[in-house]
């Protein structure tokens, strides 16, 4: 395995260090947007440019690859969301912020794709299991990094803001100096959506109510902290720990999801959210423990359905689809971010700060009980051919190119066979 790691070394320090970046800027934003007394819906506008940005990337960014190359479009991307991070700093307005969020989020989205597309040409069907879980474990540590950077940091202190340009640019260097040959041209599935609902409804509505769920929470989570008394500490402590409960509730889920009825498990975890968002609005606790232990729980659940529902959606799919069944998903996930933070917002102006879990309960109830009313509209799939779980990066982080990363997962009746 480390000889098969050592041999993309140079891509997975790069993703490392963009995930960095990731990590401390996307909380550092929010956080300072505070500082600046920002109203909740001017807040909820970086969270949308964000969205837009990123889905704008992925849809974009292959066909600039076709015409310049990977290490030029890299470099682009580097070069403009270092400077939209330092343009922070010059231009401190909502709308400012919103447009120069959704320049970093269509950057990321491009150095996602060249990162996962060039580890994805070097991995072979007997090494991309190992690439992936490594390129997936780096990935939600190195972003936790960037959480817990801030907590050691002033947010107050504008070197933040540079030290995220100078990791946006320092991402470059593993990329551009790297020996490996530049691969194919990025996979640009043409995306049917209707095709996609068609095939699985529970997939392509829930795809789209979990986007409403984890753009609301990531978008307007800091501002919750913040205005309930929580030092900037937490507030980044209790975002890292809802993250890392992801790692460890991801496979559990997944694999309890293989033996049974995939929807099932769906509802479950979607219902479990909304209880513990139901049980954060109506303690409204200040206590810093009592918060961190329940956005914990929380988190495992919330960022489990993603994955869950994106297998669930390979169960349905024809062979050899895989990556445009992913993209599909992605982009309805994406539709979703754009939506979550804005509405969020108008209810925690009607119910204070913890309405934005209000908000997410019933989103999460919405996903479960439409789950559920599907049981009894469609026969499962039987579990002899369906597709084994895999875990996957989180929906804000994913892009097609890490569907085509992913380790091509075969139906459990060829793996006996």
């Amino acid at each position: 395995m480390l000889n098969q790691i050592r041999a993309v070394l140079s891509l997975l320090s790069s993703a490392g260090i963009l995930k960095f970046a990731g990590g401390l800027q996307g909380l550092l934003i929010y956080i300072r947007a505070g500082y600046e007394e920002f109203s909740s819906y001017e807040i909820s506008l970086i969270g949308v440019g964000w969205a837009i940005g990123f889905i704008a990337g992925s849809l974009y960014i292959p066909h600039v690859v076709k015409r310049v190359g990977h290490i030029r479009t890299y470099s682009v991307m580097a070069a403009f969301g270092a400077i939209a991070i330092l343009l922070n700093l010059l231009i401190i307005t909502p709308y400012a912020w919103a447009i120069l969020r959704g320049v970093s989020g269509f950057c990321f989205a491009g150095a996602f794709m060249i990162t996962e597309s060039w580890l994805n040409e070097k991995a072979t069907n007997k090494t991309r299991g190992s690439i992936f879980s490594t390129y997936m474990i780096i990935s939600l540590a190195a972003t936790m990094f960037g959480f817990l950077l801030i907590s050691i940091i002033d947010p107050h202190d504008d070197q933040l803001f540079l030290i995220g340009a100078i990791l946006f640019c320092l991402a470059l260097v593993p990329t551009a100096l790297s020996r490996i040959p530049q691969p194919k041209p990025l996979a640009n599935p043409k995306l049917d959506l209707k095709a996609i609902f068609v095939m699985s409804p529970v997939a392509a509505i829930g795809c789209f109510l979990v986007g409403i769920g984890n753009g609301a929470f990531g978008g307007m989570s800091a501002l919750y902290g913040q205005k309930i008394g929580l030092s900037t500490e937490m507030i980044a402590y209790f975002m890292m720990f809802a993250m890392f409960a992801s790692m460890f509730s991801q496979k559990p889920f997944g694999r309890l999801s293989d033996r049974m009825d995939r929807r099932f498990v769906i509802a479950g975890v979607a219902l479990g959210a909304a209880v513990c968002a139901i049980v954060i609005y109506i303690l409204d606790s200040r206590d810093d423990i009592v918060v961190l232990g329940l956005i914990g729980l929380y988190g495992g659940f919330l960022y489990a359905q993603y994955p869950m529902l994106v297998a669930h959606a390979n169960d349905h799919a024809k062979p050899g689809s895989l990556v445009v069944v992913a993209g599909g998903l992605l982009l309805l996930y994406g539709i979703g971010t754009i939506f979550g933070p804005i509405v969020a917002a108008l209810y925690m102006n009607q119910f204070g700060p913890v309405g934005l879990f209000l908000f997410n309960a019933m989103i999460h109830s919405m996903l479960g009980i439409y789950t559920i009313f599907r049981l009894f509209r469609r026969e499962a799939i039987p579990v002899a051919q369906r597709r084994k779980f895999r875990g996957m990066l989180l929906g804000r982080n994913s892009t097609p190119q890490s569907a085509a990363l992913m380790p091509k997962s075969k139906p459990i009746y060829d793996d006996i066979q």
